[in-house]
């Protein structure tokens, strides 16, 4: 296949922006002070911004932002002016994870090219096409996916695809970790990883974590090798990625810039035709540039596995002095200017003239008068002296022709105001081309979730069940207050065809209830295949809606001509402004849940209106493509409960999806939010939800009895649950 690939590196701040170009980076991703995934970056000022963008398209590369964090309502009301004159300098893009930033970029911003994030956890061609749709105009995929699984969003859809061939891989599918933010209120989200999975951490079955005591020995299952992929680089090519992406924005320069040369060298390599082998050297100059206790080629060809772990405390020590010193003197410390030529006219009489040639571009700056020398004439040494420091710019003048008159005279101070006057029409012809027009201000949207339809429903907001078994599905068909019971997927043996679902729908009827099937929380290939093939049996049950974890389920039911309006979007289809509710609405998505990490008073400034509040629940903290148990113990295909031991003795629960080959990593403490029901009613809710995971028919039974506590406003505050977190209702994140 013959693409240009483009190869993408990291900037944490300008001095590694200029050295990566310098390495041979056809493009730079970084980030301003603000709505970055790297919050403890460096990160750049607007001032360095608009600096960096000028340098970029004056060495004929592209920048890209990352506001790819979740933005609150407050914040959505900063963007335009955080945007607005980067937009003008020519910013080639923007990376973003929130569907509201994805709608206000694409509104007010209609010429500013929008990346979606793999933060967005895009695994497949149904999400891929959903974002094309929306304006994306690249993908930016999931890091766990196969070659064969990007080669079929490029053969199905055509996009343009961005995928990581080095550094860091996090053990939760990107966007989908809530970790950090549940266990010390730093969220991932929110660009403030703590990085908990670099702890230390043990795996034990449900009869032995209670009782089992901490090993001398630390234990780092939850942390992943650095990936390196140079050895791919031609099977990458091959299934369609136009971007390789190196990760990186917190490592120093030396790093970036070392790892930008050594892929470029084989990214050239690659489009010569010529035999593709890595040398030893060069993977080990990788190596001496820094990983997490050696490499891995990462998820391309295989769906997991112990050798991608590194199992002991991260070590990123670094190696090879000469190497960094090498680096910092080839791309680091040199300036690698651009040569440029100019004539320089000085003749008594007539204004001086500056003419300054770069490619194919040529520019003139006139100045004062040339007078005719009293005293001293102008010498061509002094002349050519000043002439040629070209200073902070970007250029080099490599030749002057300087014609000078007889007798000529210009004071110095106008000589340089020359200089300056030509290097900056020079630069502002080189850049022009990606230079935008000024926007008018954005006008407010009608808001629609305001204070007179803020006013408290007549009915109480419905009340949703999640159940993921079969037992705890009938025990809540006895509990007449449930509205609702969503039934997750594996609930049912997937080789059953679902012909149990349209029992279980029957029965949720007969008992005055809706029944929803929750779709897997993944929704990679080979999942989706199985759906389509067994989608007319799922139809026939007739369950009265869905219940969606992604986009790729979104983009299968719009594909398989469902009606949207019986589709509830669960935690994870994030919306924490008003704008991403907007965006969801496009989307024809109505009903949502609430985000988990936004306190009550954030809450209030949404439109909650089509809105699910999570009541109670063990609530997912992590889902990764590595099993915890396969890890550490065996595969044997068969799903249950297992447990993460922390440092602290806390308990983790995990669940492996066998079908789906994936882990779900639940908190130590459920969510109970019973004690805050007076608080409810001003949110104007559509519904609250029960979630049951690890829960017997007796406690169900017990939360049931708390929920009617509550209702009626007679909550046992004495006999109330004793393990249990209020979430971020209470105090939100940064």
């Amino acid at each position: 296949m013959n693409i240009k690939t483009e190869l993408l590196a990291p900037a944490g701040s300008f001095e590694i922006l200029t050295a990566v170009i310098n390495a041979g980076a056809d493009a730079v991703y970084t980030a301003g002070a603000r709505f970055g995934a790297r919050a403890y970056a460096d990160n750049l000022t607007e001032e360095e911004l608009l600096r960096a963008i000028e340098f970029a398209h004056m060495k004929d590369r592209k920048l890209y932002l990352t506001v790819n964090t979740l933005l609150k309502e407050a914040e959505i009301g900063e963007l335009y002016e955080y945007l607005c004159p980067l937009y003008e300098a020519g910013l080639n893009a923007v990376i973003v994870q929130d569907l509201g930033v994805m709608r206000f970029v694409r509104t007010h911003f209609p010429q500013l090219s929008i990346h979606a994030s793999t933060q967005m956890t895009v695994t497949g061609a149904y999400g891929a096409k959903l974002l094309l749709d929306q304006g994306c105009s690249r993908i930016v995929t999931a890091r766990e996916l196969s070659l064969e699984e990007i080669s079929n969003i490029y053969r199905t859809t055509g996009a343009e695809i961005e995928s990581f061939v080095h550094g860091a891989l996090c053990y939760c599918y990107s966007g989908q970790c809530l970790l950090s933010s549940m266990i010390g209120g730093r969220s991932g989200n929110r660009g403030r990883c703590a990085q908990p999975c670099r702890l230390s951490y043990e795996v034990f079955d449900s009869k032995s974590a209670a009782t089992a005591g901490r090993t001398q020995k630390e234990h780092y299952p939850l942390s992943p090798k650095d990936l390196c992929a140079v050895h791919l680089l031609p099977e990458l090519t091959a299934c369609g990625i136009h971007s390789f992406k190196i990760e990186g924005r917190m490592k120093q320069a030396a790093y970036a810039a070392g790892v930008t040369s050594i892929y470029r060298k084989y990214i050239d390599l690659l489009e010569s035709g010529e035999p593709y082998k890595v040398s030893e050297e060069d993977y080990q100059n990788l190596l001496d540039l820094g990983s997490r206790c050696g490499f891995t080629e990462g998820y391309y060809r295989k769906q997991n596995g112990r050798d991608m772990i590194t199992f002991e405390k991260p070590s990123h020590e670094k190696k090879n002095d000469t190497l960094q010193k090498q680096i910092r003197s080839l791309y680091v410390e040199t300036e690698n200017k651009e040569k440029i030529k100019g004539i320089l006219r000085l003749f008594p009489g007539k204004a001086a003239s500056l003419v300054l040639q770069y490619k194919e571009i040529e520019v003139e700056a006139t100045g004062e008068l040339v007078q005719p020398a009293e005293k001293q004439p102008l010498s061509r040494e002094t002349v050519l002296e000043k002439m040629k420091k070209t200073g902070n710019t970007p250029f080099e003048l490599e030749h002057l022709e300087v014609e000078l008159g007889a007798h000529s005279f210009l004071p110095v101070k106008a000589l340089n105001q020359l200089r300056r006057a030509g290097l900056e029409k020079l630069t502002e012809a080189v850049t022009a081309n990606g230079k935008r027009n000024r926007l008018n201000p954005p006008q407010a949207e009608p808001a629609e979730y305001a204070a007179d339809k803020r006013e408290n429903r007549k009915s109480e907001p419905r009340l949703s069940v999640l159940t993921e078994t079969l037992e705890q599905f009938y025990t809540v068909l006895q509990q007449p207050e449930a509205d609702r019971i969503y039934l997750e997927a594996f609930a049912l043996p997937r080789r059953e065809n679902f012909s149990e679902l349209k029992k279980l729908v029957c029965q949720a009827h007969e008992a005055g209830k809706e029944c929803y099937l929750a779709l897997p929380y993944l929704f990679r290939m080979k999942t989706a295949q199985w759906y389509e093939q067994g989608w007319e049996a799922v139809k026939r049950a007739g369950a009265d809606g869905y219940l969606v974890r992604n986009l790729e389920e979104l983009s299968f039911l719009k594909e398989m001509e469902e009606d949207l309006s019986c589709v509830q979007g669960d935690y994870n289809m994030y919306c924490y402004s008003n704008e991403a509710v907007r965006g969801l609405a496009d989307l024809s998505l109505r009903q949502y849940t609430l985000p988990a990490e936004l306190n009550f008073r954030e809450l209030r400034e949404l439109d909650c209106s089509g809105g699910e509040l999570l009541l109670y629940g063990y609530q997912p903290l992590m889902l990764s493509a590595q099993c915890l148990l396969k890890n550490t113990v065996e595969c044997k295909r068969r799903q249950g409960i297992f447990y993460l031991k922390d440092r602290y003795g806390k308990l983790f629960p995990v669940k492996n999806r066998c079908e789906d080959c994936y882990n779900v990593i639940y908190n130590i403490s459920p969510l109970a939010l019973f004690h805050q029901w007076k608080k409810l009613p001003s949110l104007s809710l559509a519904g609250v939800r029960m979630s049951f995971t690890l829960e017997r028919p007796r406690e169900i039974a017990e939360m049931f009895c708390y929920f009617r506590q509550a209702k009626d406003h007679k909550l046992d505050q004495e006999n109330y649950l004793k393990n249990f977190t209020n979430g971020h209702f209470k105090r939100g994140v940064e």
